[in-house]
């Protein structure tokens, strides 16, 4: 008995160092980010066109915000409704659920730059699109799209079965249980793999290289076909350049503050949806 309490004190006092470990982590890299962002976020910063002199982020705002709206509205759809096809009516332990569970496995460890090669040979050449909005939201829906159907249908496998077999028994049909009960029931996991999306989106430079440009401001009578960057890609090229360090602080603050309010967004909806 005693041996079992000492290793039971050892465990819980290890798990106790690691979360405070990681949670010191996160406070640390808060309050450095804060204090050496926030003294030098200026009015100049938000001027509607970049110039050498504002240095001016909000094209790189609005590209970003762009960017992740495009995305997850190709491949939020894609990838919820391949999950349910494999959670819900594809025939469990079939060749093809592995196969295309082994595929999806496959490209979410594939490194970003390759989607980025990929991406600038169909989209930018072959296709025709240029440096673009349009060819950089597709490469990152490519990118994104294993994440988004991987945490759907375990989302939708954690739907206990009781909810099935009670629609059915009420007479409601299967895509009628599937889109009012089994989807709502799945929500809060489904969002929190679109947040996971979101957070690579954000924080992706390497393939927007290849397939967005680096443009500091945008065109907006090009439409989906103007090219820009990102606020991660902005402030990368303002971190190499010597004379703009403290602005590229100021853009991470920024880029912080995006993605704590698209998470606290996300995160409301999930409430809405399961109250409902």
């Amino acid at each position: 008995m005693k041996m079992r309490k000492i290793k039971d004190l050892t465990l819980r006092g290890l798990t106790w160092l690691c979360a405070g470990v990681t949670a010191a982590m996160l406070l640390f890299l808060l309050a450095y980010i804060l204090l050496k962002g926030v003294p030098h976020i200026k009015p100049s910063l938000f001027a509607l066109h970049y110039n050498s002199e504002n240095v001016s982020l909000f094209p790189a705002l609005v590209i970003t915000v762009l960017t992740v709206a495009l995305s997850l509205l190709i491949a939020v759809p894609l990838g919820v409704f391949a999950a349910v096809y494999l959670a819900e009516y594809a025939k469990r332990g079939s060749r093809f659920v592995r196969l295309v569970r082994t595929t999806a496995e496959t490209l979410a460890g594939i490194p970003s730059i390759l989607y980025g090669l990929f991406g600038s040979l169909f989209f930018v050449a072959w296709l025709g699109w240029g440096y673009s909005l349009l060819a950089g939201s597709c490469t990152l829906a490519i990118m994104i799209l294993p994440l988004v159907m991987r945490t759907t249908e375990e989302s939708l496998k954690a739907v206990p079965d009781s909810y099935r077999e009670g629609a059915f028994g009420l007479g409601a049909g299967k895509l009628r249980t599937v889109f009012r009960i089994i989807l709502p029931a799945a929500a809060p996991g489904i969002l929190a793999g679109i947040i996971l999306a979101i957070g690579r989106i954000v924080g992706e430079t390497a393939a927007l290289i290849y397939t967005l440009g680096n443009t500091a401001d945008v065109d907006p009578s090009r439409g989906l076909f103007t090219s820009g960057r990102t606020l991660s890609m902005h402030m990368y090229s303002l971190a190499n350049n010597a004379l703009y360090t403290d602005q590229a602080y100021a853009t991470a603050v920024v880029l912080l503050v995006v993605v704590i309010g698209i998470n606290a967004l996300s995160a409301f909806l999930a409430k809405k949806i399961v109250k409902r």
